[in-house]
């Protein structure tokens, strides 16, 4: 009788104490990461054609469009619809359009243009991908520097490939460098020097947004033409100026606040050290340090690309790559910054200051 008052009492038990079955595996996630780098090569295409550009001017039908681009009938309806498909074109009584984020982020024609990183990563970093697993076996670069030497000496002895790399660096920092412009007090500092400023993403949203900031780009003396003319575009030459220099050999400007974005996770552990040691001595007496990157969370779990940025870092350089934002904050402290703090920015970049 025992037995089966226990029987009655599991078959009357709510449902929600029921054991519940897992869901069935499926192979689907596993299928699209690893065939992601179709609708990667595919949008990389589009934007190395001029695609979101075209559209920018009005809606096309398939033909009025695989003419403008120069594309062979086999294929262009399709290439048209996977774009569609991943969402980054729209399609409308046989006509293609923009969708309003490739609109405002595709059309290189618009200041607001983030397709400099992705041109990038078509003409050099795409191809570099391919062998991740021997870096990952070797723990050597995968790109220029292959075969050894400096990565940024490299790659700037190439004129076009500086203005390529310096469009991609402000691609993927303006929305990070608008967030600091937005949100650090810089109320209380009248001067700042960008250190690796690259295009000059940093110098002329803080110009921009500050009126009594004055600046100083700081980088190899490749980079000056295309800093000069792309702070001149925005009509801040009077404000914002460029001093080139290596970062190991000469002294940084004089600045009450030094920056350095994505520069640190370029360089090994003893070369950050070096670097942050020679921001404090340049900075006076309560100047600020800011150092942004895409940081790894502290539980290394949840900042993707981060990690995967990590990945690329181990493709392009010899020892940078990664780390946490309290990793930051101990070599800081290490070198004498008497606080520290940590900022997410946007998407996955965040800051970490230092006040001296």
């Amino acid at each position: 009788m025992a037995t089966r008052a226990a029987t009655r009492n599991r078959r009357s038990a709510p449902r929600s104490k029921q054991r519940r079955r897992s869901p069935a595996a499926t192979p689907e996630r596993i299928l699209q990461l690893g065939l992601g780098f179709w609708g990667s090569k595919t949008l990389l295409s589009a934007v190395e054609l001029g695609l979101f550009a075209e559209l920018a001017k009005g809606p096309l039908d398939a033909e009025v469009l695989r003419q403008r681009l120069g594309l062979h009938e086999r294929s262009a309806r399709d290439f048209f619809d996977g774009l569609v498909a991943l969402g980054v074109l729209a399609r409308q009584g046989g006509r293609y359009r923009n969708t309003p984020d490739s609109d405002s982020f595709l059309d290189r024609n618009k200041p607001s243009y983030v397709g400099g990183m992705l041109e990038m990563c078509n003409e050099r970093l795409y191809g570099f991908w391919g062998s991740l697993t021997e870096a990952l076996r070797t723990g050597s670069p995968q790109s220029e520097v292959k075969t050894g030497g400096n990565f940024y000496q490299t790659l700037y002895r190439d004129p076009k490939a500086v203005a390529s790399f310096l469009k991609a660096m402000t691609a993927i920092s303006t929305g990070a460098c608008i967030a600091i412009a937005r949100r650090f007090p810089w109320k209380k500092y009248k001067t700042f020097a960008d250190i690796g400023c690259a295009q000059g993403a940093m110098c002329v949203q803080l110009a921009r947004m500050h009126p009594h900031l004055t600046g100083t780009g700081f980088d190899l003396p490749a980079c000056q033409p295309v800093f000069e003319e792309y702070v001149e575009s925005f009509g801040l030459s009077d404000r914002v100026h460029f001093r080139s220099g290596s970062f190991y050999k000469d002294r940084f400007p004089d600045a009450d606040v030094i920056i350095m974005g994505h520069i640190l996770h370029g360089e090994s552990l003893d070369d950050r050290r070096v670097l942050i040691k020679r921001a404090f001595e340049a900075l006076p007496e309560g100047g600020a340090y800011i150092v942004f990157e895409e940081l790894i969370d502290d539980e290394r779990k949840r900042n993707t690309l981060a990690l995967l940025m990590s990945l690329n870092i181990l493709i392009e350089t010899p020892g940078g790559y990664n780390t946490t934002g309290a990793d930051y904050q101990k070599l800081m402290r290490e070198q004498g910054f008497r606080r520290t703090r940590v900022e997410h920015l946007a998407g996955p970049i965040g800051m970490v200051v230092g006040s001296k």
